[in-house]
């Protein structure tokens, strides 16, 4: 046979791969082109192309601007077709969370921040949804109608809350992340962000936001999800590439959602006899303990499997008394506790606020862990912990003798009876039970028993039936009182407030915002501007019946007064905020929104005579 022949045949073979090749690539590229379909809720589309759709229901979030009872401004908003977009303004038919701006971090009731929470991580509120079907997400989209900016983060759930039977694993995946930043229109868009592709179906979407940066409330109005059916074939250009496989300098994200190994981190003993320690173990104990305690957590365990001089270190309960586990909500468990418990015999403060949701936490392993470690407890934060029940309050009176502070805040499970338990904490200062099931018995018990009380947040609890009965006992009761805050508290009288304001002469901070049955006819605001010099913040929010004299009478008497919201009055006169702006010199917030009397010019013509002053003026467009 010719030379010539072996030749041909290894030609022909590499060009018919080269051909196979370009087939190939051809059908991929035409498989990532394929037409996509954008159908409302649910509507199913043909084969490789995307599905989208709208939230079918919101199944958890941490605080909203709205009524428990009603569809204003509520997080129940975010479930189904756009009600305003693309509008653009403030409408009661979108969702909105309680705060906005740093206003709250500056007020009395303000709590310190933990030590060691991770610079990367900033959600202040979330809020969870589901979709009829479960998909490769492809994208995200939120609707945005009024200052947006606020969201910071977007994850998706593995578990299919609409499944008959509970997963065997439960994973979250950060789609997509941001810093803060600061928006500065105000108008409404389609907020379009670049996430990332997963391995997983999903039908539960999670948002995060941070408002910190913006001038007012932010209102989204619904939420899209595009995706896939099947799982997407990704180019090269385009690999899955999973977050918990990162390297630390390659994503931030690691340590905010995933904290790879957490377990096995804080459960590692077998350390490896290494090279000397220089002349790092001649340093003073104390030096080296002051030096770790500036490393988040992931990283003290990491550290801690690196010598045995660093092991000792990391693992000293002195590194654990400030121990905040919120950032670590997605992976925290029973077993994560477990291995903890021997760190922190001394924790003083503890943060478990979101974590131990869809059965991450157990009642029995949060009461051992207390068992542990809640002798020295001072403070404990277990905001929107869903996993409490009365046995872990139970746990909480007889294993936290010396707690001060309690945050029980959205958490919506805890049934009514369980709250009787808190009375036996008798040193509590600090008790926040905003959202909660609380009933008018086990609140007066509370009240009676917990005398040292300086802050108590009552706002949105539906079940109390006469809220003068409880401002009668709070009165009585709690003369220590410096915040209160009785957001949308239906029933109380100018009797309550008239109470209040005699028992309680050191209030710094009352929230009256969204009160229909307080009017100013009864002098009720003006004796609470005579009674309490001290008040610093005051909301009226929503009150049409604030008049001049009111504000007069708090520039008369609340000189120290620096933020006040009166949004929604008919009655205030620019000449009546004039007065209250010069007698108030530490007034830094302002809401006139929506106030008949002060147009645009009024404002104008304030802010430039006090340009120090917030003077917050909207309409709905």
């Amino acid at each position: 046979m010719s030379p010539v022949f072996p030749m041909l045949t290894v030609l022909t073979m590499v060009y018919y791969i080269c051909l196979r090749r370009r087939a190939r690539t051809a059908a991929r590229g035409e498989m990532m082109r394929s037409r996509r379909v954008v159908e409302p809720n649910s509507r199913t589309s043909p084969l490789n192309a995307e599905v989208v759709q709208y939230a079918k229901e919101v199944v958890d979030f941490s605080s909203h601007y709205g009524s428990e009872n009603s569809m204003s401004y509520t997080m129940w908003n975010l479930a189904g077709v756009p009600n305003v977009f693309p509008g653009s303004g403030d409408f009661t038919q979108t969702a909105v969370f309680r705060t906005y701006g740093t206003w709250w971090d500056q007020c009395p009731s303000a709590s310190l921040p933990f030590k060691r929470t991770p610079p990367h991580f900033q959600s202040q509120d979330y809020v969870e949804l589901t979709f009829e079907q479960q998909v490769y997400p492809t994208a995200v989209h939120v609707l945005e109608t009024y200052h947006p900016g606020a969201v910071i983060r977007i994850l998706a759930c593995s578990a299919n809350p609409y499944s008959p039977s509970p997963p065997a694993e439960v994973r979250w995946e950060i789609l997509w992340s941001e810093r803060p930043t600061k928006v500065n229109a105000s108008q409404a868009r389609q907020f379009k962000p670049c996430i990332k592709q997963i391995n997983f179906p999903t039908n539960l979407i999670r948002l995060e936001v941070n408002s910190s940066l913006l001038d007012y409330y932010t209102e989204l109005d619904a939420v899209l999800l595009h995706g896939t059916k099947d799982k997407p074939v990704l180019s090269l250009e385009t690999s899955l590439i999973d977050m918990n496989d990162l390297e630390d300098d390659g994503c931030e994200e690691k340590d905010v959602c995933g904290m790879d190994s957490l377990n096995k981190k804080l459960n590692s003993t077998a350390l490896k006899e290494g090279p000397s320690n220089g002349y790092f173990d001649k340093l003073p104990y104390e030096l080296i303990q002051l030096i770790l305690n500036h490393l988040t957590l992931p990283d003290l365990c990491r550290l801690s499997q690196t010598c045995r001089l660093l092991n000792q270190h990391c693992c000293d309960p002195l590194q654990y008394i400030h121990l905040n586990l919120q950032p670590y909500w997605a992976k925290l468990n029973d077993t994560s506790l477990e291995f903890l418990q021997a760190r922190c015999a001394l924790v003083q403060w503890l943060n478990l606020s979101w974590t131990g949701n869809r059965g991450f936490i157990s009642v029995a392993g949060f009461s051992r862990f207390l068992m542990v470690c809640g002798s020295q407890l001072v403070r404990l934060e277990l905001s929107c912990s869903h996993f409490l029940d009365e046995t872990c309050l139970e746990i909480i009176s007889e294993m936290c003798p010396n707690l001060q502070d309690l945050n029980l805040s959205s958490c919506g499970k805890l049934p009514p009876q369980a709250f009787s338990h808190i009375a036996k904490l008798c040193g509590l200062r600090r008790l926040v039970l905003y959202r909660t099931k609380v009933e008018q018995t086990a609140l007066l018990s509370i009240l009676n028993f917990c005398s040292e009380l300086q802050h108590l947040s009552l706002g949105s609890c539906v079940m109390i039936e006469e809220y003068d009965v409880i401002a009668s006992m709070i009165a009585a009761k709690c003369k220590k009182l410096r915040t209160l805050d009785l957001w949308r508290c239906k029933n109380i009288t100018e009797n309550g407030i008239a109470e209040l304001a005699s028992g309680c002469p050191l209030l710094e901070e009352l929230d009256l915002g969204w009160c229909p049955t307080l009017q100013s006819s009864t002098g009720c605001f003006a004796r609470l501007a005579r009674q309490l010099p001290n008040l610093q913040k005051l909301f009226l929010t929503a009150n049409r019946s604030v008049c001049d004299t009111d504000i007069e009478e708090l520039a008369s008497n609340c000189i120290q007064l620096r933020q006040l919201d009166i949004l929604g009055t008919r009655m205030v006169s620019p000449a009546s905020l004039r007065k209250l702006l010069e007698s108030c010199k530490d007034l830094c917030l302002l809401d006139v929104s929506f106030c008949s009397q002060i147009d645009n010019r009024a404002v104008l013509e304030l802010h430039v005579s006090f340009p120090k002053v917030f003077i917050k003026k909207s309409f709905t467009q």
